[in-house]
C-alpha cells in the first residue's frame, strides 16, 4: 500500500520516482576495482591469487563449453579458459567499470568472452543458459533466493561456488582498503555450506566436491560443486 501511495503522489506532481528510491543503490557499483583488488591480494588476504588457483581448478573440473561467471569482476582467473575448449564464457557483474577492464585485460578471450551487466537480485532478470556457473564469493552478497533464481534461468548442469569460511570476527579482513567496502554490509547475507548443499539438493542439485583452502586470519575459501541429477 505504500508503494502504491507513494507512485500516485509523484504522478500527480508530475515528478518519476526514480528507481534508487525504490531499490537502493547496490554499494557495489561505487567499489573501485584498484582498491578492491589490492585489498584482495594483500599477503594478510591473500584471496586473489587463491581464488586464481581455484578457478583454474573449476574450470578443468568440467567438461562445459558454456560457462556463466557471477561476481566476475576483473577478470581474475579468466586467463585459465582454454578458448579450444570452451566456446563462450558469459562473466556477468553489476559494475559496468570491471566488465570493461575483463575486455581490455583479456583481448585474446574476444569473441568468447561476453560482458553481461546485471543485478542478478532484479525480479525480471534475464540471463542466457550456460552449462557450467560459477559462483565465487558472490552468493554472501546476493542470498540464496536469487541464486537458485539464476539457476532456474541459465539453467546449468554443473556449478561450482566458493564461499568464505570465518573462524574470526568479521567477513572483510583488515586492510588499509577497508574503508572501500564499509558499505558491502548493507547487502551481506550470511551462507553456509550445510544450507546451501540443502537448498541446492531442493533445485535438483547433488553435491559432487567439497574442499578448503585455508587462507591468512583464520578463514578459508570453501569450494562446493554440485550437478543436477534429473
Amino acid at each position: 500500500m505504500f508503494g502504491q501511495k507513494a507512485t500516485v503522489i509523484y504522478q500527480y506532481l508530475q515528478l518519476p520516482v526514480r528507481r534508487d528510491q525504490v531499490h537502493p543503490r547496490n554499494p557495489w557499483k561505487d567499489v573501485n576495482l584498484s582498491d578492491y583488488e589490492s585489498h584482495m591480494s594483500l599477503d594478510s588476504v591473500h584471496q586473489l591469487q587463491a581464488l586464481d588457483e581455484v578457478m583454474k581448478a573449476q574450470f578443468s573440473s568440467v567438461d562445459a563449453d558454456t560457462i556463466m561467471i557471477l561476481g566476475v569482476a576483473g577478470g581474475n582467473g579468466l586467463e585459465h579458459i582454454d578458448s579450444n575448449r570452451v566456446a563462450h564464457v558469459y562473466g556477468v557483474d553489476i559494475n559496468e567499470k570491471y566488465l570493461s577492464v575483463c575486455q581490455e585485460r583479456y583481448p585474446q578471450l574476444q569473441g568468447v568472452f561476453t560482458p553481461v551487466l546485471a543485478d542478478v537480485t532484479d525480479q525480471d532478470l534475464s540471463l542466457s543458459h550456460a552449462e557450467f556457473v560459477v559462483a565465487n564469493l558472490v552468493i554472501e552478497y546476493i542470498g540464496y533466493e536469487a541464486f537458485l533464481n539464476v539457476l532456474s534461468l541459465v539453467q546449468p548442469r554443473y556449478v561450482s561456488c566458493v564461499l568464505q569460511v570465518n573462524e574470526a570476527d568479521g567477513f572483510v579482513s583488515q586492510s588499509p582498503y577497508e574503508q572501500t567496502f564499509k558499505d558491502i554490509v548493507n547487502v551481506y547475507h550470511h551462507v553456509d555450506e550445510h544450507s546451501l548443499t540443502q537448498r541446492m539438493h531442493e533445485a535438483g542439485y547433488i553435491r559432487t566436491f567439497l574442499d578448503d583452502k585455508e587462507l591468512p586470519n583464520s578463514k578459508k575459501l570453501r569450494r562446493c560443486d554440485y550437478m543436477f541429477e534429473a
